[in-house]
Formats: C-alpha cells, sequence, structure tokens
C-alpha cells in the first residue's frame, strides 16, 4: 500500500518536471499567482538551496544508501502503521524522483517558484515537496508515539506518581 503512495509521488513528479522541460526554457516564467506562485524552470546540481553544486557521487551514493534504509524500515515498520508508512512512502517517492534526475540529467529539474510574505523561497519540485512533506508526517509519527509510550509507562497524566 505504502509504495503506491511512493510510485504516485514519483509518477507525479516525473510527469510536470518532463512537461517543464519539454514546454519551457531555463529561466522561463509563468504567472500563477501575482507575487506569490510561479512556475519557473530551473535547474539545480547541488542538494537543497543549491548547496553542494557538482557532488553527483556522493548524492548517489547517499540516495542508495537512503532509498534502502526506507525501504527496510518500511518491511519491518510500517505494517499497520499508516501514519509511519505513508510518510516513508512520500520520503521514498522523492528521493527516487530527485535520484532520476541527478542520474539521467545530471541535474535535478525544480519549477515551484513562491514568494511567502515577500521571502523569495528556493524553487524547488514535487519531490522536494513530497520529501519534506514525509520529513514532517515523520516528526508528528514520532511524536505521537513518544507520547502513547509515556501514557502506558506513566498513565495519561505522563508523568509518574509515588504514593507515600
Amino acid at each position: 500500500m505504502y509504495y503506491i503512495v511512493a510510485l504516485f509521488v514519483l509518477l507525479l513528479d516525473q510527469l510536470t518536471k518532463w512537461l517543464i522541460v519539454k514546454n519551457m526554457e531555463f529561466g522561463d516564467e509563468i504567472e500563477i499567482i501575482k507575487n506569490f506562485f510561479y512556475i519557473t524552470s530551473h535547474r539545480n546540481r547541488g542538494a537543497a538551496w543549491g548547496i553542494l553544486q557538482g557532488q553527483m557521487w556522493f548524492f548517489y551514493l547517499i540516495t542508495v544508501v537512503v532509498i534502502g534504509g526506507i525501504i527496510f524500515y518500511m518491511q519491518k515498520h510500517a505494517k499497520g502503521k499508516p501514519l509511519l508508512g505513508i510518510s516513508l512512502g512520500m520520503l521514498l517517492g522523492g528521493a527516487i524522483g530527485n535520484f532520476i534526475d541527478r542520474v539521467f540529467r545530471k541535474e535535478v529539474v525544480d519549477f515551484i517558484h513562491t514568494y511567502i510574505f515577500s521571502y523569495n523561497f528556493p524553487i524547488f519540485n514535487i519531490a522536494d515537496a513530497s520529501l519534506t512533506i514525509g520529513v514532517i508526517l515523520l516528526m508528528i509519527y514520532m511524536l505521537k508515539e513518544e507520547r502513547e509510550t509515556k501514557e502506558k509507562t506513566y498513565g495519561e497524566s505522563g508523568t509518574h506518581h509515588t504514593r507515600k
């Protein structure tokens, strides 16, 4: 089931990137919502926010390890845990989406360009968004699990009381 989430993210990511590459020149911009949301054809040879430019072998190695770790964790721990499974599926789809770009294009296609409260946010893509959402869901899952563990151990208040 969670692999379907990853596949959906991957297909949507690759379709949108293909549409950008086919229909826009590098640097072209389409205004969707003035001063807020644009489609901008951009390329990135690094990681988030353009860091580590040109370090492709590093990205290949890290991504293969991360993908392997996500698949292992999905197989071992996600069964019966929908929030964990969906978060891992989103991480997997996003990681594979950007990996495909790095392997076949030697750069990542970015196109979602936003201005949030006048801040020119770095241009990103569906895979990046999926990775971010996956991390947020994973953090929510971990906080929820920690809370449930404390409640089982210490009761509803989450604290241990001793009687004198």
